[in-house]
């Protein structure tokens, strides 16, 4: 496990941004798992960038989703799918045969699991996991008290997680499950990227990297990786190591 806090959200986007390119450079035809929410964001304008200045060609990537809300695509405004549609895939213009995402519409979420994880496996697994951190601990929908031998599946949210995913609609949602890769399908990542920023992310950034190593706080499980590395802006790092 490897820290590198930044002094700025931007400083810290850039550094990740950095990193996954170099760790990508080199194969043939990556698989980038991508998480949505704020706090990738950034890294992901950061290619964005670099490919339409032409200084970096993602044209070989593959994109495989961390996880969408139960009944929702990337029809549904707010979704997982939606938010990374217009961050990343449509500003690269990927193509859809690129890109393997939890279809939360479908009628068998089972299925939907089955065949993401069926992608990965094919394409000789996820080269890099682009992950954030809930405020309880959890990794994708991985709540606490998930197994970390589990592969995709569909997830009971916890509370915290209802309430903190209301803020990306602009009407109240009924949010209770959702499908997510499992803990052991990231853990296989050949390397884990985790960018975290806030001061609300704190507590719970110094609680993954200094607690005991416990299913009851996902983000542990994460920090034996032989090529994990978390990238924190300076408010969601200071409270480390303050014991």
């Amino acid at each position: 496990m490897k820290i590198f806090v930044s002094d700025t959200y931007e400083n810290m986007s850039k550094k990740a941004a950095e990193e996954i390119i170099q760790m990508t450079e080199s194969l043939e035809q990556p698989v980038i798992c991508a998480a949505s929410g704020d706090s990738p964001a950034g890294l992901y304008k950061e290619i964005v960038g670099r490919v339409k200045r032409k200084d970096l060609d993602v044209s070989n990537w593959l994109f495989v989703g961390l996880d969408e809300w139960a009944g929702m695509n990337g029809n549904d405004e707010g979704s997982c799918r939606y938010h990374l549609n217009h961050q990343l895939f449509q500003p690269l213009q990927v193509h859809d045969d690129k890109i393997s995402f939890f279809d939360g519409r479908a009628d068998d979420l089972q299925l939907e699991c089955e065949r993401i994880e069926t992608f990965i496996r094919e394409r000789g697994g996820i080269d890099v996991a682009i992950l954030g951190l809930g405020t309880n601990g959890h990794v994708g929908m991985n709540e606490p008290g998930i197994s970390r031998h589990k592969y995709s599946h569909v997830a009971d949210l916890a509370e915290t997680t209802k309430k903190a995913g209301q803020k990306y609609f602009k009407t109240q949602q009924m949010l209770t499950q959702g499908v997510t890769l499992g803990m052991a399908s990231l853990i296989e990542a050949r390397h884990i990227i985790l960018v975290v920023s806030g001061k609300h992310k704190a507590e719970i950034v110094s609680k993954i990297i200094e607690d005991e190593i416990s299913e009851q706080l996902p983000g542990t499980l994460l920090r034996n990786h032989p090529s994990y590395k978390i990238f924190l802006d300076e408010g969601a790092a200071e409270k480390m190591f303050q014991s």
